[in-house]
């Protein structure tokens, strides 16, 4: 009783640790989900910067937070060039043209990261460089995080 306890335990195990191998090897449904995650939540936020849904800070936390996760885990499912077909139950490819300019796609998911919110300091001082030292003071008002995202729409609806 035991011995069979004790296979039934092992195959199991190994079913486990093959399954979980696979999802590792397989960066098309990885990078799919994450992309699709992102998606979701870009739908979210646009729908409360047009009004079509309220705004709700916890919801732009989970934006801001989901973003920044995914294009940190992103780059890493593009380190090879592995093409995918649309099927019928999946339409979504990612564009060809993507690995012709692999190394922008990726500093485009970089600018999303935790270093967000120096690179959007830097690009708003140099589109801004030519107001001069009025520059700082644009870039110093970016709205850099869901606090104040929900303080800037607090004042435009009392």
């Amino acid at each position: 009783m035991i011995r069979t306890v004790l296979a039934v335990a092992s195959v199991a195990a190994i079913a486990l640790g093959v399954s979980a191998a696979l999802a590792q090897q397989d960066p098309v449904k990885e990078r799919k989900a994450l992309m699709k995650e992102m998606g979701q939540q870009a739908k979210i936020g646009g729908d409360m910067i047009k009004g079509d849904a309220p705004f709700d800070l916890q919801k732009a936390h989970k934006i801001f937070a989901t973003v920044e996760t995914n294009a940190a885990k992103a780059p890493a499912l593009f380190a090879q060039k592995v093409l995918d077909e649309p099927t019928a139950d999946d339409p979504y490819t990612a564009d060809p043209k993507i690995w012709d300019r692999i190394d922008d796609f990726k500093a485009r998911l970089a600018s999303l990261g935790d270093d967000a919110k120096a690179r959007a300091w830097a690009y708003l001082t140099d589109y801004y460089s030519f107001t001069g030292d009025y520059a700082e003071r644009i870039a110093a008002s970016a709205l850099t995080s869901p606090q104040k995202v929900a303080d800037t729409v607090a004042a435009f609806t009392n």
